[in-house]
C-alpha cells in the first residue's frame, strides 16, 4: 500500500576485519518495517464502547473545532434530505421522538413520550404521543420562545412527508400493506397542540421505529405553501438565508455561515436535555466547521492543534498512532455495522444502453461479486484492520442469521462461468464481448473525497480487467453523486454507503421496490421483477409480524433472495479510529461500531 513516506535506508557496517553483509531491504520490506501491524495498533489505541453508563455533569466553556467536507446546498428541512451535508447541519437544529438505546436495546423518549396501544380485536395499534414539558422553537441571540406542537409533527406528515410531489425519503413509508394486497395509509392524528397518534391499519412489528422521525417548525413551511404552493416550500432557506432566522428546538442554533470557509454553530442553552445541574447539553459555547475539500487537509489541521477529532485513514494510521502524545489519544472501534456497496444501474430510463441489458442479468452481477477480491482490500487497503462481509443483515440486526451467506465470493473462474451463462464470452484477445459483439465496459462512480474508496475502485478495476472487463473509475462530488441517484437516475455503476441496519425494517425507501433510494431501480410503480415483487412482500409480512418464529423465516428468505439477486453487493466492514484531542474531559465521550463517536456531552478539563 502506498506511504505518505518511504524512508531509504542505508545499512553498511564497517569493521577491520571480518566483516558481514548486512542484507538489504526491499522497498516492501521498508515499508512493513515501518507501519505497525494489527495487533500493534489494536494494543496502541484505547477501546472505551457505550456500556449504558450514567453521565456526569459538565460545565460551559471552549470551542469544538471539526470540519465539512463541503458547503451545504439548502437550509431548507425537506430538500436537505437530498444532500449529505445539508441533512447534518439541519439535524443539529431538531429532534426526534424516540432514540435507540444499543445498550439497553430499547427505545427510549426524546422529544416525546409515547405509549403503544393494540386493538386485537380490530386488528389495529396506536402509538400515543405526547410531547415534554419545555420544548421550544427559538432562534439565536433572541429571547422568543414558541411552544413546539403536534402541528409540527402532524402538518408535515400530511402535507409535505405524505405529498408525493415532494417526494420525499419518508414518503413509502407511510403505507402498509393489507392482508388482501391492498395499501393503507398510517395515519398522524392530531389530539391538542401537545398531544398527537400514528393510527396503524393493522398490527406491526415495530412501531417505535416506524413512527420515529424529526420535528420542523412547520408553520413557517404552512404558511409559505398556503400562500405558494410546493414552490412556496421549496423556497424557503436557501443557501443565501441568514441562518440566524433559522430557528431550532435541538442542541444548536446555526450562528454563522461564510461560504468556503466555514460553519458556526451555537449551543442552544433552551434545549430541553439537561443534566442534574440543570445544564443543557452540549457544553461548548461554539461548533466550528471549518469547510475543507479533503482529508489531507484535515489531517494538517489536526496536527496543528485545530481540530479536536480526526478519523485517520489506512494511510495514515500508523503515523497518527505513533506520534500520540500528551495532545491527543487514539481510540478503536470494534468492526462497523454498515459497509460500501457496489450497485449497478437497472433503471428503464437507461434501457437503450448496452450495460443496462448486462446489468438486468443476475448472472452479471453475479459474476462481478465473484471479481470483488475482498481479501486483497481487507489486506492492500485497510492493512487487515477489516473483514470481508458476506452477509446481509449485520450481526446486531436481532435477524442476523450466520448460515445466511453470499455463495459468489472471490473466483475469476466462476465469474467467467456466470458471465458466459448470461451470454457474455472472451473474444481471442481475451476481451469480454456480450451477444452482440460489444466490449462489456461500464462507469463505476465514487466520492473524489474518499481516498479508500479510490483504492477499492482501482482493486475492482484491476480484477475487471483481468478477464477482459473494463471499468472506467469517474471520481465525483458526492453532491453530484447524490443527484445521480436521486433525481437524473444518469449513472452506471457506483459504490455508496447507505447506514447501518439495526432493523431489519430500516430503509423503507431503499429495500422495497417504490423507494426513492430503491438504488438500482427506484420509485417503481409495480414490481419490475419477480424477486423485488417478493422482497416486497417480505418487507412487508416482517414489518407486521410479531410472532419470532414467523419473523425469522420471513427475514431469513429475505436476506437469501438479496444476496442471490445481488443487486448490491457488498465489500467490507472496517474496524474505527478515532484521535480526540485530550483537552476534552473523556468522563462522558464513548467510541463504538453501533453509535460512532459519542461527543454530545464532552466538556473540557480542569485545567
Amino acid at each position: 500500500m502506498k506511504m505518505q513516506k518511504i524512508f531509504l535506508i542505508l545499512c553498511f557496517v564497517f569493521l577491520l576485519s571480518g566483516c558481514k553483509k548486512v542484507p538489504v531491504m526491499t522497498l516492501e520490506q521498508i515499508e512493513e518495517a515501518k507501519n505497525l501491524s494489527s495487533e500493534q495498533i489494536i494494543s496502541k489505541t484505547v477501546s472505551k464502547f457505550w456500556d449504558g453508563s450514567d453521565y456526569v455533569p459538565g460545565k460551559i466553556g471552549g470551542t469544538w473545532n471539526a470540519v465539512l467536507n463541503a458547503d451545504p446546498k439548502t437550509f431548507n428541512h425537506l430538500i436537505a434530505e437530498r444532500d449529505g451535508t445539508s441533512s447534518s447541519i439541519i439535524q443539529m437544529t431538531t429532534d426526534s421522538i424516540a432514540e435507540y438505546d444499543t445498550f439497553s436495546k430499547s427505545w427510549i423518549p426524546q422529544a416525546c413520550f409515547f405509549e403503544i396501544e393494540i386493538n386485537e380485536e380490530m386488528h389495529t395499534l396506536t402509538v400515543h404521543c405526547t410531547i415534554r414539558d419545555g420544548l421550544f422553537w427559538s432562534y439565536c441571540n433572541s429571547d422568543e420562545k414558541i411552544p413546539v406542537t403536534s402541528d409540527d409533527i402532524v402538518w408535515w406528515y400530511d402535507n409535505i412527508s405524505g405529498n408525493p410531489e415532494f417526494q420525499s425519503s419518508a414518503y413509502s413509508g407511510q403505507f402498509v400493506t393489507m392482508p388482501d394486497g391492498s395499501v393503507e395509509r398510517i395515519r398522524a392524528v392530531k389530539i391538542d397542540d401537545r398531544h398527537f397518534d400514528f393510527v396503524y391499519p393493522r398490527i406491526v412489528a415495530d412501531p417505535v421505529l416506524s413512527s420515529n422521525c424529526s420535528f420542523y417548525p412547520s408553520w413557517i413551511y404552512k404558511g409559505a405553501f398556503e400562500k405558494n404552493g410546493t414552490e412556496g416550500v421549496k423556497n424557503l432557506f436557501s443557501i443565501n438565508t441568514d441562518p440566524r432566522t433559522i430557528p431550532s428546538m435541538g442542541r444548536y442554533y446555526i450562528s454563522e455561515y461564510s461560504p468556503g470557509q466555514r460553519l458556526v454553530f451555537s449551543r442552544n442553552p433552551n434545549y430541553w436535555q439537561k443534566d442534574e445541574n440543570g445544564i443543557s447539553n452540549p457544553y461548548p459555547e461554539q461548533t466550528v466547521y471549518q469547510i475543507v475539500g479533503d482529508q489531507n487537509t484535515s489531517y494538517l489541521l489536526f496536527k496543528q492543534g485545530k481540530l479536536e477529532t480526526y478519523s485517520p485513514n489506512p494511510e495514515n494510521l500508523s503515523d497518527i498512532i505513533n506520534a500520540q502524545n500528551s495532545d491527543y489519544t487514539v481510540f478503536n472501534s470494534e468492526a462497523s455495522i454498515g459497509a460500501l456497496m457496489w450497485s449497478f444501474n437497472q433503471n428503464p430510463k437507461n434501457k437503450n444502453e448496452a450495460y443496462y441489458e448486462w446489468f438486468t442479468k443476475k448472472e452479471f452481477r453475479q459474476a462481478m461479486s465473484c471479481l470483488l477480491n475482498r481479501e486483497r482490500i481487507v489486506n492492500q487497503t485497510f492493512r487487515g484492520l477489516a473483514s470481508p462481509k458476506y452477509d446481509f443483515f449485520p450481526d446486531a440486526n436481532p435477524f442476523y442469521n450466520k448460515d445466511i451467506q453470499l455463495k459468489y465470493k472471490y473466483d475469476r473462474q466462476k465469474a467467467v462461468e456466470l458471465l458466459s451463462a448470461a451470454g457474455i464470452t472472451q473474444d481471442k484477445d481475451k476481451i469480454m464481448r456480450d451477444w452482440k459483439n460489444r466490449p462489456v465496459e461500464f462507469d463505476l462512480v465514487i466520492a473524489s473525497s474518499s481516498t479508500t474508496t479510490n483504492d477499492m475502485a482501482q482493486i475492482i478495476f484491476d480484477e475487471c480487467k483481468a478477464v477482459g472487463i473494463t471499468v472506467n473509475v469517474r471520481q465525483t462530488d458526492f453532491q453530484k453523486m447524490v443527484e445521480q441517484l436521486t433525481a437524473t437516475y444518469d449513472w452506471q455503476s457506483v459504490i455508496i454507503g447507505l447506514g447501518s441496519n439495526f432493523f431489519p425494517t430500516q430503509g423503507s425507501n431503499v429495500w422495497p421496490s417504490s423507494g426513492n433510494l430503491h438504488l438500482w431501480n427506484p420509485l417503481q410503480r409495480q414490481p419490475a421483477t419477480d424477486w423485488e415483487a417478493r422482497i416486497d412482500y417480505l418487507y412487508n409480512e416482517g414489518s407486521y409480524t410479531i410472532d419470532k418464529e414467523k419473523s425469522k423465516q420471513i427475514w431469513d428468505e429475505y436476506q437469501t433472495i438479496l444476496l442471490e439477486q445481488c443487486p448490491v453487493i457488498y465489500l467490507v466492514t472496517d474496524r474505527g479510529f478515532l484521535a480526540i484531542n485530550n483537552r476534552w474531559n473523556f468522563s462522558n465521550f464513548y467510541f463504538d461500531n453501533k453509535n460512532g463517536a459519542m461527543t454530545t456531552r464532552v466538556f473540557l478539563r480542569d485545567k
